[in-house]
């Protein structure tokens, strides 16, 4: 078991090193590339008259922004799990994920407006200057550039957000591209196309910014893994030894991880600790698998779905008093009983002390057993066996 006690700590420990620091380092390369075009994109657009400029330099600006929010969330996200927090700190991401879809949702319907706005006053429409044009095409490289970049690393240390802001960067680029088309085809004559190209950019990141945001509230609310994992996951859990079903599969989200619990079928006559040791070959089957967070297994004698609930039926003294009243046998409290709780009703085996007890005597309390088993609601079957030697 993990000792979870960690919020004491005054040093800030990493779960994953290899993930942080990854994310941290090209996070940092992002923030100064946005940083540099946001500068030169929204000076160069303001005296260039370029609207498109301008609107692509506020998606840069909300690149530099997500960027810090990325370096925050992935030091928060990267806490050990505490008192507070049991299963970690992965929802942050989550929550940082929702909030940058959000804001750039908000921002591309807020340039859609100013561009629709802008087009339905001609005169307002001016030839942009020629460093636009240049500016954007080194937009264009830098972007696409940095998607390549960022993508890599995500999928080498299997970030979701890191995944976001990379995709982030080629919408950035895409964008640029039609900024660029824009501006040279205003450059052509065509003084229209700047502001069309600034509403296809805000178009653009409001689509980007809105799917962000519906993928991270789908984890919010535990949306399941899709079924073709699923459905490995179950073959997974069926392949092991000792497993004879499986039901009440679920699955979550968290982060770029999974949380499974299962309830899984196993003999009901195995004793407790094999019951155990099966759940966790089953547990640690998953984990090796496939990238799963945690597993809770939960071991089922039976199908529990399908047959009666057991939960109406008395605890193991009551079960005892009752036997013995039933058999006029208070010794038997002394014996050796397992107890099978079945479809409603209970098994029992009943194990007589060698010590304590003749062959005779077995099978006359047998046929006692038989007769009781006949009337009695609480057990359907009852075994008695000679031999048991008592520690």
């Amino acid at each position: 078991m993990k000792n979870h006690t960690h919020a004491a700590r005054d040093v800030f420990e990493p779960v994953n090193t290899e993930r942080f620091a990854a994310a941290q380092k090209c996070t940092w390369v992002s923030v100064w590339v946005n940083l540099l075009l946001t500068l030169l994109q929204l000076v160069v657009g303001y005296f260039g008259r370029s609207q498109a400029l301008i609107a692509d330099g506020l998606h840069s600006l909300s690149d530099l922004l997500s960027d810090f929010l990325v370096l925050f969330a992935n030091r928060q996200s990267n806490r050990h799990a505490d008192a507070e927090h049991p299963y970690g700190h992965a929802r942050i991401e989550t929550a940082a994920t929702l909030l940058l879809g959000s804001a750039l949702t908000a921002l591309g319907i807020a340039l859609l407006i100013a561009a629709g706005m802008r087009l339905q006053d001609p005169q307002n429409l001016q030839t942009v200057h020629p460093a636009t044009f240049w500016i954007a095409l080194l937009t264009l490289t830098a972007k696409e550039g940095l998607f390549r970049y960022l993508m890599s690393v995500a999928k080498r240390v299997r970030s979701q957000l890191l995944a976001a802001n990379a995709w982030h960067s080629r919408s950035d680029a895409a964008s640029s591209l039609v900024v660029l088309a824009g501006i040279g085809g205003n450059l052509l004559g065509f003084t229209f196309l700047d502001s069309i190209a600034a509403a296809v950019v805000g178009m653009m990141i409001a689509h980007m910014g809105g799917k962000l945001a519906l993928q991270a509230m789908a984890e919010l609310i535990d949306t399941g893994l899709d079924a073709e994992e699923v459905g490995e996951i179950r073959q997974t859990l069926l392949g092991t030894h000792g497993v004879r079903g499986l039901h009440e599969l679920r699955t979550r989200k968290m982060a770029d991880h999974a949380l499974v619990d299962a309830h899984i079928m196993v003999d009901p006559k195995i004793s407790v600790s094999e019951g155990h040791y099966i759940a966790e070959s089953a547990r640690q089957a998953v984990l090796n698998k496939h990238h799963v967070m945690d597993v809770l297994v939960h071991i089922d004698p039976e199908d529990d779905i399908q047959t009666r609930s057991n939960a109406h039926l008395p605890d193991r003294d009551s079960l005892l008093a009752h036997l013995a009243e039933r058999l006029e046998n208070a010794s038997l409290i002394n014996d050796h009983v397992v107890l099978h709780y079945l479809d409603g009703r209970v098994d029992a085996e009943i194990y007589l002390s060698v010590n304590r007890q003749s062959e005779e005597d077995a099978s006359t309390l047998q046929e006692r057993c038989n007769e009781l088993v006949r009337d009695d609601e609480l057990f359907r079957a009852i075994r008695v066996y000679q031999g048991y030697a008592q520690d």
